[in-house]
């Protein structure tokens, strides 16, 4: 007679595995994953008599495709199953473990090799007899076909959506701010003013090299922006790559780009066509050839100088005439872009405008009272510019320790990405630093303004100039010079 203990089951150890595609909805108290491990549990409790056992580990996939197995629940939940600690796996249904029959036969090849078996609660089979195994590749294959459907849908929707002008989301760009509520780009004034002056700053030096140094040097980033769940994308420095792609974006024409498609877009234009126009010709030249070296020109004024009448910046161009000698001449933008005839000031030989700023600032320098203005305000800018870049560190650090010990791959990718900003800032305020220190040696520098003049570079004289003006207008209808200083009081005293 066979004893009580042999007519006892074996224990099968059963874990339940859920998942959902979005991240919606799962802050509710119960939710869907709550819902698919009851079902699961419900199901394992009727199969008591069989000896089944839910185990207590929650192996919970939110926000996660089904589309392949980089999942953290699902990872963990295989690696248990290697070990011995889960001989059967419980899904609420079959599309919840996975969407590709390739990733599900790697999963059943190892539940085989670890005699462990598979249900779904809402479709009756399991992997034990190859009935199973039929009706289980069958569901896989539709399943399969389903997501793909899906995923053709969503594209033919964007396709239609933007030949139609329409956002269709994505990282945000500079220059425009998201209406969550309309989907549409909303145009954002201060950001706009920056790539316009970007723009203009590419037709200015011609080079992306001298631009993203000038960009440095004012302290601009890309779009900083926030989503629509809340999760704070910082921008980034700018570098030649970044640079480029703002100045391809035709978003900034008013137009929408699908593919090789150029489309009307339902948005405020940017940037007008000759602008435009002009910067794509100079960036297809600029393809082939290097940029120039920094300043190869020694344009003095580059940055600084404007045409009153037309409110517009004056670029700097060198032409070559016969015998290979060099002329230099500060143009008005608008005249360059639209026409000699639409500014009284088409041009203005550089050497006699440059000549005439430096006696200027020789006068200032003569003065005590400006000196002193001109070096606190260096220290004042300086200080602004470094605490700034801290206060950006702070935010960042915050960032990350919220998901810096995350093992889902997309946030231990934005911990990495948070990282490197971190550790471009912490450069940025190096270099900041730098450059004030050189900033309070003007103390004595403008003082003795002829002797230092002469042995500075003329990336320093640029530099000097700049933390005097903040803008030097010209008027050619009565050739007057406009100075506009970088603090009021220094106006006040020269006036």
């Amino acid at each position: 007679m066979a004893s009580k203990k042999s007519d006892e089951k074996p224990v099968v150890r059963c874990a339940v595995y859920t998942r959902k595609s979005t991240e919606e909805g799962l802050e509710k108290e119960f939710n869907t994953l709550d819902a698919q491990r009851e079902s699961g549990e419900a199901y394992i409790a009727s199969q008591k008599h069989e000896g089944w056992v839910c185990l207590p580990d929650r192996y919970d996939d939110g926000g996660f495709t089904g589309g392949n197995m980089d999942r953290p629940a699902l990872q963990r939940l295989l690696r248990d199953i290697e070990s011995g600690k889960v001989n059967c796996l419980v899904v609420y249904k079959l599309d919840r473990l996975s969407r590709s029959l390739m990733d599900f036969a790697k999963i059943v090849e190892i539940l085989d090799r670890h005699q462990a078996s598979f249900v779904s609660v809402t479709q009756q089979f399991n992997t034990k007899d190859s009935m199973g195994r039929l009706t289980l590749n069958i569901l896989l294959s539709f399943a399969q076909f389903e997501r793909e459907i899906i995923s053709e849908r969503t594209r033919d929707k964007i396709a239609a959506a933007r030949r139609k002008g329409k956002w269709t989301g994505g990282t945000q760009i500079l220059g425009y701010d998201v209406d969550f509520q309309t989907g549409k780009l909303v145009l954002n004034p201060l950001e706009a003013d920056q790539v316009r002056q970007i723009f203009n700053l590419y037709l200015e030096h011609r080079s992306l090299r001298e631009v993203v140094r000038e960009l440095e040097e004012r302290g601009w980033t890309s779009k900083t922006w926030t989503t629509k769940k809340g999760i704070l994308h910082q921008g980034l420095p700018y570098n030649k790559q970044r640079l480029h792609q703002l100045l391809r974006n035709v978003t900034y024409l008013g137009k929408i780009r699908y593919k090789e498609e150029i489309h009307e877009g339902e948005h405020q234009a940017i940037i007008d066509p000759d602008t435009w126009k002009e910067v794509q010709s100079q960036l297809k030249r600029g393809d082939r050839t290097p940029d120039q070296p920094r300043n190869k020109y020694k344009a003095l004024l580059r940055g600084l100088l404007h045409c009153t009448v037309c409110d517009a910046p004056m670029i700097h161009l060198p032409i070559t005439k016969k015998g290979q000698k060099l002329f230099r001449y500060y143009v008005c933008t608008n005249a360059h872009n639209n026409g000699y005839d639409k500014c009284p000031t088409p041009s203005i030989p550089a050497g006699e405008i440059e000549r005439f700023v430096i006696e200027r600032i020789q006068e200032i320098g003569s003065e005590d009272v400006i000196l002193d203005l001109v070096v606190s305000k260096a220290r004042v800018l300086w200080h602004e510019h470094v605490e700034s870049l801290k206060r950006d560190i702070r935010l960042l650090n915050e960032q990350l320790k919220l998901i810096e010990h995350s093992r889902r791959e997309q946030e231990q990718r934005e911990a990495r990405s948070l990282k490197a900003k971190i550790d471009s800032l912490k450069h940025r305020i190096l270099l900041a630093e730098s450059n004030g220190v050189k900033a309070v040696e003007c103390e004595d520098g403008l003082g003795q303004f002829q002797g230092l003049w002469d042995i500075l570079s003329i990336d320093e004289q640029t530099y000097l100039l700049k933390l005097i003006f903040e803008r030097i207008g010209f008027d050619g209808r009565n050739g007057k010079i406009q100075f506009t200083f970088n603090h009021p009081e220094i106006t006040q005293a020269v006036a």
